[in-house]
């Protein structure tokens, strides 16, 4: 299509109404005027015609194309851009602010559509919550009118008459001139009636106040700042320059356990504030949120200010509004807190950037690390990521030169790494020993316990036992609905982590009447069973998903350990990311095997970055630290580069695995699910999608492999049936266009009436 053809088409803009009112659940087309069509484009404030009156009001572009979804003289036309506002300059440019804000988000969902495989209506969720319908914090106070002199006299006329409660109020009033009303009738217990006599006789008066929600409760002193030592300065100097000189780039410290990265992200944050603009930390677990929050709020005050899942939607709809009206300056959170509205962002950090939690399992299944360098380049802003054990994709990209690499190669103690034992389990069981706990293991904790110090005992585990079967026949016994093992927990329930299908345990086998039906239990709770047989009287804590299940619950076990309330922390991977436990000079590594044997092209990986960020929790303070990892593999290259803390030779050979096999990050894979409750639907789904597939390929220059459709590796879940099918290229630009081309054959196509079709970019999961 020529230049004048493509002036000739008339074009439609998908329009989402009013953002700050409306519910995000409706777009609503227009047709683009001829003057606005080279000034238009997503993320774009407009003015259109709503409604049966053709109000203006204002709306925001999605998307802009030339297929009209309606009769085309239906369609009315957008009436033009927002005026700028009359007014005084300061609210001006808060408006400016608050619209660029708006549209950049906006655009932010347009590229996570296109990028991740998503509606435009699910992407504008993610970034965009709908506005929640909580009204403003209020604060009452009683504020005394009469003077001491009356108030005494009112007071001695209610003693007289027994008014207890009243009588009460008034020498509260007496003593103070303002009294928070949460105090009068909670400490006070005087009921809402006679605070209004009080009121009425003209004592006293009720002032209300409104203010923002902050859901950070931590009490924390100032804190001298720690003087950088030549690696650190050379990072923030390098990342500053680059900024300060307009060359916003990604950036990749590598930096061994205890280096301190975040000494180095404080500081750039610090420079950041300074130069007006604000900062986003993300931590990949909510866990973490209270030592980082400490630490944080130690350097910047209340200028800092946390959104993670467990805050209440005021609390959250609340940061939000600080946020853009600037009264924090840092937010901490997981991937969600990245949509944070700041007006003026200049740096996003990502902590322990190679974490699993920074992928969303819900559409859009968007990584924060891609995403984080999206939000970045339309603020014009930096993106440091941080890790002892970066993720395959950071390192290979940094080689490329994609990112720029730092290295943090000493601990700021001074101390050294670890000292790292690898105990076969094979030959502890040939030796005799049936314990959960290895005798290097019971013999190292024995000597902390009589030295007072604290140790880690990590399992990748959840729950009291892993699956139930039948010791007899071999009968696992599985949920109806899912295509999964049942985990048993205390008080003799099986329980589908799933679905939350719940049964009681069997006293005899299903399949051959036996009695021999047993769980496997490895679980935390086990841990700590076993643990107080052995060493009666040991304090401990244990921290996993089932203890976890409160708000405040992260915090309240953290700080009892950090307070050296316990001698040992029993946990799952919770406990072993970022955590700085000074006294913990040991680490117990309970069975380094169970992730090295998932069925997952990235099992080395996580096995070798799960053991290397337990290993490094012990020997952060001035006592040196040993870890104990326990394995029947101990000749894995995973476990041996571990136990040396080497990532240069770990990468290496993993990196050679990837290109052998063609995953991820030296070639990009598409993971296509089709699901239904009809198991025939969804592979009559599955197949069509192939020969779709097969189609594309046979148009297309490039490699392209397919795999499929099979059974998932869960193949029912809740009644719904699931095939999958993985597609693997090098360029992740030809997944984005299959996808798109998968999306138009989808759209009009009767076998998909039934069936849901989801699509995942270089899934986390594997297989």
């Amino acid at each position: 299509m020529n230049r004048e053809e493509n002036r000739l088409r008339t074009l439609y803009a998908d329009i989402i109404v009013d953002i700050s009112h409306e519910k995000l659940d409706k777009t609503f087309q227009y047709r683009v005027p001829e003057r606005l069509r080279d000034r238009l484009e997503p993320g774009a404030c407009v003015m259109i015609p709503f409604g049966n009156g053709n109000r203006l009001i204002k709306g925001y572009v999605v998307s802009i194309g030339d297929q009209c979804q309606f009769a085309p003289e239906k369609i009315k036309e957008i009436a033009g851009l927002p005026e700028k506002e009359t007014g005084v300059e300061d609210k001006m440019i808060a408006l400016a602010d608050q619209e660029t804000t708006e549209s950049r988000l906006i655009a932010l969902a347009g590229w996570m559509k296109e990028n991740y495989g998503s509606t435009m209506i699910q992407a504008l969720k993610t970034v965009l919550p709908a506005k929640q319908t909580v009204k403003k914090l209020e604060h009452r106070q009683l504020v005394r009118l009469m003077n001491r002199e009356e108030l005494l006299s009112l007071l001695g006329e209610c003693e007289r008459k027994k008014q207890v409660a009243k009588a009460r109020l008034l020498k509260a009033l007496s003593e103070q001139e303002t009294i928070p009303y949460e105090w009068i009738t909670g400490k006070l217990g005087v009921s809402a009636a006679t605070v209004n006599s009080i009121v009425k006789v003209g004592a006293a008066k009720l002032v209300s106040s409104e203010s923002y929600r902050n859901p950070v409760t931590v009490q924390a002193e100032e804190t001298t700042h720690n003087t950088l030592s030549s690696e650190q300065q050379t990072i923030v100097t390098e990342v500053l320059t680059d900024f300060d000189a307009g060359r916003r780039q990604t950036y990749l410290i590598h930096g061994i356990t205890g280096s301190g990265k975040t000494e180095v992200y404080m500081q750039l944050i610090g420079e950041m504030i300074k130069r007006g603009r604000q900062a986003i930390v993300l931590i990949p677990e909510i866990a973490l949120t209270y030592q980082t929050l400490l630490r944080f709020y130690q350097r910047f005050g209340d200028r800092v200010s946390v959104m993670n899942s467990t805050l209440s939607p005021g609390e959250k709809y609340d940061q939000c509004e600080r946020a853009k009206a600037g009264e924090i300056d840092v937010i901490i959170g997981p991937r969600s807190a990245l949509f944070t509205p700041f007006p003026n962002l200049g740096l996003i950090v990502m902590d322990e950037e190679q974490e699993n939690s920074y992928k969303s399992e819900s559409t859009p299944k968007y990584h924060a690390r891609e995403t984080a360098m999206e939000v970045a380049k339309l603020y014009k802003a930096s993106v440091v990521l941080g890790s002892a054990t970066p993720s395959l994709e950071a390192y290979y990209r940094a080689g490329k030169g994609e990112y720029r690499l730092f290295h943090l190669t000493k601990r700021l103690t001074g101390g050294e790494l670890p000292t790292v034992h690898t105990v076969d389990l094979r030959q502890e069981l040939k030796e005799g020993n049936r314990s959960i706990f290895s005798r290097k293991l019971q013999e190292l904790m024995t000597d902390r316990l009589s030295k007072g110090q604290q140790t880690i005992l990590f399992l990748n585990r959840r729950g009291y036992a892993g699956f139930v079967s039948c010791r007899a026949c071999g009968e696992v016994m599985k949920c109806p609905h899912c295509d999964v093992s049942l985990s048993e927990h205390k008080g003799g329930r099986l329980i589908c982590h799933y679905c939350g299908y719940t049964q009681p345990l069997p006293k005899l086998c299903p399949k051959c009447g036996s009695k021999y039906i047993l769980g496997f239990k490895a679980g935390t709770q086990q841990i700590e069973d076993k643990l107080k047989e052995l060493y009666p009287g040991v304090r401990t804590l244990r921290m996993d998903a089932d203890t976890t299940r409160t708000k405040d619950s992260y915090e309240k076990i953290l700080s009892a350990f950090s307070n050296g309330e316990a001698d040992v922390l029993i946990g799952t991977q919770m406990i072993v990311k970022g955590h700085d436990f000074p006294k913990v000079t040991l680490v117990g590594i309970l069975a380094a095997d169970l992730s090295l044997n998932a069925s997952d092209y990235r099992a080395g990986e996580r096995t070798f970055q799960l053991l290397t960020q337990a290993v490094g929790r012990a020997g952060r303070g001035k006592e040196p630290g040993q870890a104990v990892i326990q394995t029947y593999d101990p000749d894995h290259y995973s476990i041996t580069t571990a136990k040396e803390q080497n990532y240069e030779a770990f990468y290496g050979q993993e990196i050679e695995y990837r290109k052998m096999m063609r995953y991820p990050p030296v070639w990009n894979m598409l993971y296509i699910l089709c699901a239904s409750k009809n198991e025939a639907a969804a592979s009559e789904a599955a197949v069509a999608l192939m020969g779709k597939i097969d189609q594309i390929v046979r148009e297309n220059s490039e490699k392209i492999f397919s795999i499929g459709p099979s059974d998932a590796p869960v193949a029912k879940i809740s009644d719904v049936y699931r095939k999958v099918i993985y597609v693997k290229t090098r360029e992740y630009q030809t997944l984005v266009i299959l996808k798109d081309g998968l999306e138009a054959f989808i759209k009009d196509n009767r076998l998909y009436q039934n069936v849901a079709v989801g699509f995942d970019f270089n899934p986390v999961n594997g297989f």
